[in-house]
């Protein structure tokens, strides 16, 4: 009797103890418009530490923040030397791979989050990445994962920004993501970790709507719902911006 009544405390206790620090969050933006002269954003993210009890003093409050644009399969190929020819050998598709993701911490990432928490909610890039049932013939099947985040590291669409949150007095936090030119359209899903001593002990969840808009939105949707006159209408294009170039040409060689 008293190892379930133990049992029933804990479960009352536990939320209550969850809800001990929570997050208010403000940002500057969240929609981003892509139009045709779109070349990146930067989102500046701030909040601060509602609490309805003193600040502990056990452990100093670390900030993650992870902004994740919207998980794509990708299909990821390995090519080997042969004969002195590149070919392309073993084939894995990982399953969910974001398409953005940015992490901003206030520390450095594995002293302000242990591993548990990190495999729990998936804050890491390598976690983000989700790659199950590769085929049984390939080896190494991990390397596939591993590319996919090495590459869109390379190409600025996966970063790690540690130490680039502000704290001020364990109260007020801030920090600023920088969004490339080629995003993905979708939902952008930003959450904020409140840790202490590695441990999560607050999680706040909102999204950052991405869309494209005028002439590009009636383009992407051109090309999607009608492709045939998507392509006719940039054969046509590409034949006139041909003719335009040309004839500017003999007009300048005339002038001369």
């Amino acid at each position: 009797m008293l190892r379930y009544l133990a049992a029933l405390i804990f479960l009352i206790a536990t939320p209550l103890m969850a809800t001990e620090e929570q997050v208010v969050l403000g940002m500057s933006q969240n929609r981003v418009a892509i139009t045709a002269n779109f070349d990146g954003s930067e989102i500046l993210i701030f909040g601060a530490v509602k609490r309805e009890t003193a600040i502990p003093e056990a452990h100093p409050l670390e900030v993650v923040v992870a902004v994740s644009g919207p998980k794509l399969p990708v299909v990821v190929r390995r090519k080997e030397k042969r004969l002195g020819i590149w070919v392309n050998t073993d084939s894995v598709e990982v399953d969910a791979a974001p398409s953005f993701y940015a992490v901003a911490t206030s520390g450095p990432f594995k002293e302000i989050v242990k591993d548990i928490e990190d495999l729990r909610h998936k804050i890491s890039i390598p976690r983000a990445i989700r790659s199950v049932g590769a085929p049984m013939d390939v080896k190494n099947a991990q390397e596939f994962s591993e590319a996919v985040a090495r590459i869109r590291t390379d190409n600025g669409l996966y970063q790690v920004l540690e130490n680039t949150v502000e704290v001020d007095q364990q109260t007020l936090f801030n920090t600023s993501v920088k969004l490339p030119a080629n995003l993905t359209e979708g939902d952008y899903l930003t959450r904020i970790f409140l840790t202490r001593g590695g441990d999560v002990v607050s999680q706040y969840e909102t999204t950052i709507d991405v869309r494209k808009v005028g002439l590009e939105r009636w383009l992407f949707n051109l090309s999607r719902q009608q492709p045939l006159v998507y392509g006719l209408l940039s054969l046509a294009i590409a034949i006139a911006a041909g003719w335009g170039a040309s004839a500017a040409f003999r007009f300048i060689r005339q002038g001369g």
